[in-house]
């Protein structure tokens, strides 16, 4: 192997690693929060893509220019699921709370395919079509502009999290709930938060994904699998493991699949699963 190879393969699964890291960043957001195994996030990426698909379709406007209408929209449906169906759920055994949501997850996956067909669909170009050459090294714009804005989000998720008022009372609500209460948090309004910004992520996740990855009904589920190897290696709740974690499994997966043949690449990374669940459960940067 080459160093122009080698460096076209780390890049490859640095960008790559970026795209898992924001999909993944809202679903760890909403374990850290209230405990809850989401298994419908794939969906809320899939209604993302779709999302960009019809803004661009109907009334051209591009993915990116979209992405805030994008955002808006999939914060209101992860509300509207908060308060319709969660909320009922909440004091349920842990066997209810992961049947909700993977019934869930059939439920929005089985309403695209009605009204909108399990047909692929594309959208052509966009304001990021196009490559980067860098020497050697090339690699696709929209899949840059994705990983960017896996960096921006993640940021600013950190940013809000840490920086402000709002986003400490959700940080203090994740740690103990009671205690949060008592010193006069509204606990249905942070858990009611942490879903519509964990559903926002994903809608901001399919929107990027939109200018190059085709879109299905089924499409979430290409990456909801990675999405849980991250938020398990990163630790559950921890939007900076996440990241991080994001960035190692991309980087694991495109060598490996590269080294060893891409027909394995997955089982690479569901092997480095397994391992991380023996060695260090509560993950890289988890809580014991």
């Amino acid at each position: 192997m080459t160093a122009d190879i080698l460096i076209q393969v780390l890049v490859s699964g640095l960008l790559i690693g970026l795209i898992y890291a924001l999909v993944a960043v809202g679903l760890t957001l909403i374990f850290g929060v209230m405990d809850i195994v989401n298994f419908a996030h794939g969906e809320f990426l899939m209604l993302g893509m779709y999302a960009s698909f019809w803004a661009f379709a109907l009334f051209a406007i591009d993915p990116i220019v979209a992405l805030p209408l994008t955002a808006l929209l999939l914060f209101a449906v992860g509300v509207i699921v908060y308060q319709t169906v969660i909320r009922r759920i909440l004091k349920a055994p842990m066997l209810s709370q992961i049947f909700a949501t993977f019934g869930l997850m059939i439920l929005l996956r089985g309403l695209a395919q009605f009204f909108w067909k399990p047909d692929h669909r594309l959208i052509p170009h966009s304001l990021v079509s196009g490559n980067i050459a860098l020497g050697p090294v090339q690699f696709g714009l929209p899949q840059f502009v994705a990983a960017l804005g896996a960096v921006g989000v993640t940021g600013a998720l950190w940013i809000f999290l840490h920086r402000t008022r709002l986003g400490t009372a959700l940080e203090a609500t994740a740690i103990d709930r009671e205690a949060a209460t008592l010193m006069g948090i509204d606990g249905q309004k942070m858990f009611a938060l942490a879903w519509g910004i964990g559903a926002a992520c994903a809608g901001l996740a399919g929107g990027l994904i939109a200018t190059f990855f085709p879109i299905f009904p089924e499409v979430g589920s290409n990456f909801i699998l990675i999405a849980f190897v991250v938020v398990v290696l990163g630790g559950f709740g921890s939007v900076t493991g996440a990241f991080l974690a994001g960035i190692i499994v991309g980087l694991i997966e495109v060598l490996g699949g590269f080294l060893i043949g891409p027909e394995y690449k997955t089982a690479i990374v569901l092997s480095l699963l397994l391992v991380v669940l023996l060695v260090r459960p509560r993950g890289l940067l988890g809580k014991a």
